[in-house]
């Protein structure tokens, strides 16, 4: 099979029989064999109705629905598991993605060799208050990740060769940082594609201010894994010896001060009033609690195995 297209979804009833037959055009136009996946997340709306009727018209149509929402990362994970084609799309289910970009994307992966291809919405018809936090977070994520000719991380439509998406783990919100996951995986011929960016035809958004702050936190934690995931005593171990030590040299520095003034009759130092024995008792102690939080994670590498099972309510 050539093209799976993977799409996540969350109440977009109106869009989908225009999606797919926008995609089925595309597909027979270009002579591709391929599969609709869509990955119902838990909508409220008549979308899976609107699957059903889809898949009886179109023997290329498949559908997980998701007892509840999860959000978009789960819904890509188990889009991933069930993708069968050489070369796997994503992309959104509002009609904002362009499927006559697939066979240019389609032939970045085959032709060109990239193992991940991210699309570029140059040209954007979102607000300011979008624009301006994104532009903001995908500098952020150039800098962090090291993938320097990205200019929009978190756009929903991209090409994988598929033994990417079968190596990576798409989990929590972690969507926003695929191409950062494939690096860590040993993917590194990453591109960029400039596509149309289509104006939203149908329902809202579900764009919301907290997915930036979110952002920064899975940003935080995706370096933090990819740096000290399999060896968190580098870093906790490291702190905690400082600590312990900068400590234990202080409340020795006390314990001199405090023999010096008991030979002393002008000098008078009292230990229990002092803040520096405290705050050296302190380093003594977090400098201990950083080196067996190290020590513990050292022996717990790997986050639940059971973090990515979902409750599937019905799948074809």
């Amino acid at each position: 099979m050539d093209i799976s297209v993977v799409i996540p979804l969350f109440n977009e009833e109106e869009s989908l029989p225009e999606l797919t037959e926008w995609i089925q055009r595309v597909m027979g136009q270009n002579g591709f064999s391929y599969e609709i996946i869509f990955v119902n997340d838990g909508s409220t709306d008549r979308s899976m109705d609107v699957i059903k009727k889809l898949a009886s018209q179109n023997a290329a149509v498949h559908a997980v629905s998701f007892s509840r929402n999860y959000g978009k990362s789960p819904a890509l994970n188990v889009g991933f598991q069930r993708a069968k084609g050489d070369v796997v799309i994503t992309m959104d289910a509002d009609l904002q993605d362009s499927p006559d970009e697939i066979p240019a994307l389609y032939h970045m992966i085959v032709s060109e060799g990239y193992d991940l291809v991210s699309g570029w919405k140059k040209k954007r018809y979102d607000p300011l208050s979008k624009t301006f936090p994104t532009k903001l977070f995908n500098a952020t994520a150039r800098k962090v990740s090291g993938i320097k000719n990205l200019h929009d991380f978190n756009c929903g439509l991209k090409a994988y060769r598929r033994d990417v998406v079968k190596h990576i783990e798409v989990y929590g919100d972690m969507h926003r940082y695929i191409p950062y996951l494939a690096k860590n995986a040993g993917y590194k011929k990453i591109g960029e594609k400039v596509v149309k960016h289509q104006a939203r035809k149908y329902g809202t958004t579900k764009f919301g201010l907290d997915r930036f702050v979110n952002g920064y936190l899975d940003l935080g934690t995706l370096w933090f894994q990819s740096r000290f995931g399999i060896k968190p005593m580098h870093i906790f171990g490291l702190l905690g010896s400082l600590m312990f030590i900068i400590g234990f040299f202080a409340v020795v520095t006390v314990l001199i001060m405090k023999l010096v003034s008991m030979h002393s009759e002008t000098y008078h130092f009292y230990l229990t009033k002092s803040v520096y024995f405290y705050l050296s008792l302190v380093f003594m102690v977090l400098g201990v609690q950083f080196f067996c939080t190290g020590f513990i994670g050292e022996m717990i590498t790997r986050n639940s195995p059971e973090r990515n099972n979902y409750l599937i309510a019905e799948e074809f």
